[in-house]
């Protein structure tokens, strides 16, 4: 079993924010793979299905950002899922805009998200899917950046982007994290 945790904010309020890129890309694994998120427990909203021959959770954690972890230490918990069949899609400020970058495990960096589930599991030995949601203009609040919207202009190519995104996470499921690295790992924008 595999468990897909999207990061985001719940609410109206942080739709299609920066900072929700990871719920948008649940949203998406979910309308691919007919799943219904429409369940409530471990602090999440959440869906079960199949992507491929695989059982999959899709989860999207109602804790706020920063609480992150507290939702995946329950599933865990209660589903005894080994850490490297967690799955995180998140926003990273650090990589470039509109593109993807799968790593199988690895430090928190400025992600509160991240900081949490690593706190939380006590390991840092899960697998993410980041997304580059773009960088905070000079002097601009971090927390104002990554809760703004992307402009009409962005739009195009995050929509894409989520797209790939979700792709990678199938792959990883489907195939390995090794094949999904080597398909998505690569240096160009979403309309290249």
């Amino acid at each position: 079993m595999f468990v897909v945790i999207g990061l985001g904010n719940p609410g109206k309020d942080y739709t299609n924010t920066r900072h929700n890129a990871g719920f948008d890309t649940i949203d998406i694994l979910a309308k691919r793979n007919n799943i219904a998120i429409n369940k409530i427990k471990f602090k999440s909203v959440y869906g079960e299905g199949k992507i491929g021959n695989e059982k999959v959770m899709l989860v999207k954690p109602q804790t706020f950002m920063n609480n992150s972890g507290i939702c995946v230490r329950e599933i865990i918990q209660f589903y005894k899922v080994p850490v490297e069949n967690i799955i995180i899609a998140v926003d990273d400020i650090d990589i470039d805009f509109a593109t993807v970058r799968i790593k199988m495990k690895g430090s928190a960096g400025s992600h509160n998200g991240l900081k949490s589930i690593i706190y939380h599991l006590q390991s840092d030995q899960f697998p993410r899917v980041k997304i580059g949601v773009g960088k905070k203009y000079e002097n601009q609040d971090l927390a104002d950046f990554v809760l703004s919207r992307f402009s009409k202009e962005e739009r195009p190519e995050i929509e894409t982007i989520l797209l790939k995104a979700a792709e990678a996470i199938e792959t990883i499921i489907v195939e390995d994290i090794i094949s999904a690295m080597n398909k998505f790992n690569i240096k160009t924008k979403a309309q290249e």
